[in-house]
């Protein structure tokens, strides 16, 4: 076998991994993994081709049918890792398993992305902070189903980051958290307040109340005077309501200062206003 089975052979088959059919897909999977555990010599030129398929997808094309397979291959190969981490397999991860969530047809293969990535965070802890950095900085601004599955993702990354890691990228991750909390989609604002239903977040949010509680405090009040719908506006007032339960004194500052910001904000919109009102009146009689 090791007469037919060179790497012109191996580039052959992960290019036929763009096929429409999905049962050639499946047979090809299975062949590739196989020829990956049993000729060790070619590992490496396998991680190396199958990374170039990426980069090509997703810097030129955006296009390639077997992405959701070569991941699913990639999640195995992952998985047996040995430990520490070659700084090798970290550029992967930041390089390509990162950027992959850019591309607009991400549905096609998150469930496979979201392991991979998972996996990578399962043998280095370190790594949950750069994974949610990679996440706010391609965190989709126009398309709610996209955000839909940012925001899983995102839980299932908090869950597994130590509490000491997320304490370095607790504004910007928050500051998201917020953003997508005033959501005009429901789904994407009800999706976000779901996430102190776990108990991860919740633990996380309390022992770190007095960081979190000023990040988050205009998104849920803004929620709870304009939001249009009934299921969010209901949702915001539970984790006002549990902010509250858990430090009163601290929610009291907190909305104290939030409304004097308000007032001082609102002041001086009304001083802007009148100003264009009065360079608008001496126009108009220059005219």
């Amino acid at each position: 076998m090791k007469k037919h089975i060179d790497k012109k052979f191996i580039l052959a088959l992960i290019g036929l991994f763009k096929s429409e059919d999905p049962r050639e897909r499946d047979y090809l999977k299975t062949i590739l993994h196989r020829i990956y555990g049993k000729f060790m010599s070619f590992r490496s030129f396998i991680r190396r081709s199958i990374n170039n398929v990426f980069y090509d997808f997703i810097y030129r094309t955006e296009q390639h049918n077997g992405v959701s397979e070569l991941l699913e291959i990639l999640g195995s190969i992952i998985n047996g890792f040995a430990m520490p981490l070659k700084q090798e397999h970290k550029d992967f991860l930041r390089n390509i398993l990162i950027p992959l969530h850019k591309v607009k047809v991400l549905s096609q293969f998150h469930q496979q992305l979201a392991y991979c990535v998972t996996q990578f965070i399962d043998k280095d802890q370190s790594l949950g902070t750069i994974v949610i950095g990679g996440l706010l900085k391609f965190w989709p601004q126009i398309s709610s189903s996209k955000e839909l599955l940012f925001i899983n993702e995102l839980e299932e990354v908090i869950e597994i980051t130590p509490a000491e890691e997320l304490l370095t990228i607790t504004q910007p991750l928050f500051g998201q958290v917020a953003k997508s909390i005033c959501s005009l989609h429901f789904q994407v604002a009800e999706r976000t307040l779901f996430l102190w239903n776990n108990e991860i977040i919740s633990t996380f949010t309390s022992e770190n109340r007095s960081t979190v509680l000023p990040i988050l405090y205009p998104a849920l009040h803004k929620n709870s005077k304009n939001h249009w719908n009934s299921t969010v506006h209901s949702l915001t007032f539970n984790i006002i309501r549990m902010f509250m339960d858990m430090d009163s004194t601290l929610f009291e500052q907190v909305s104290g200062k939030f409304d004097e910001e308000y007032q001082d904000e609102d002041s001086k919109n009304n001083v802007r206003t009148e100003r264009w009102r009065t360079l608008q009146m001496i126009a108009a009689r220059s005219a």
